[in-house]
């Protein structure tokens, strides 16, 4: 993907469909605003199998930071939040779609490895869930979760 290309659900999307999300992924993280070309790397190794965009409930994301009460690793106060989480629920709020969170299936639990931020801002504006792009080990673990998730939505 280009370097002016944008990082979108729907481009998430096609390289999903042309099975290329994991170089969509590595190039998501090492892009401009994310600079994370080392965490890239991590989840490239050993290679993981990648499923979505999905859309996944807030709640069900294990976040490092988070409001109290959150399944997250640091509870943090309203006000211990940058000023472009605001900024960016209030674009949310006027109709702004931001890219998907990048998370990994560990010990049946999603946790999220990129995005905290647009997850808070997202809470913010009254959203409940996000689209995110979600790393198995292995294919048996991918499938699984797909059949658990779509008898739940059954």
């Amino acid at each position: 993907m280009s370097a002016r290309q944008e990082y979108s659900t729907e481009t998430a999307r096609a390289a999903a469909e042309r099975d290329e999300l994991g170089e969509w992924v590595a190039d998501f993280l090492a892009s401009p605003g994310s600079d994370n070309a080392e965490l890239a790397a991590q989840l490239a190794d050993p290679p993981r199998r990648w499923l979505g965009p999905v859309q996944v409930p807030l709640g069900q994301l294990h976040r490092l930071a988070g409001p109290p009460g959150a399944p997250v690793l640091e509870a943090l106060a309203e006000d211990e939040w940058r000023d472009d989480v605001d900024d960016l629920a209030r674009r949310i709020e006027d109709g702004h779609e931001p890219p998907p969170v990048i998370a990994s299936h560990t010990d049946g639990q999603l946790v999220l490895e990129d995005g905290n931020h647009r997850v808070e801002a997202l809470r913010r504006a009254g959203v409940d869930r996000a689209w995110a792009v979600i790393g198995f080990d292995t294919p048996a673990a991918r499938d699984l979760f797909i059949a658990r998730t779509s008898a739940i939505a059954d």
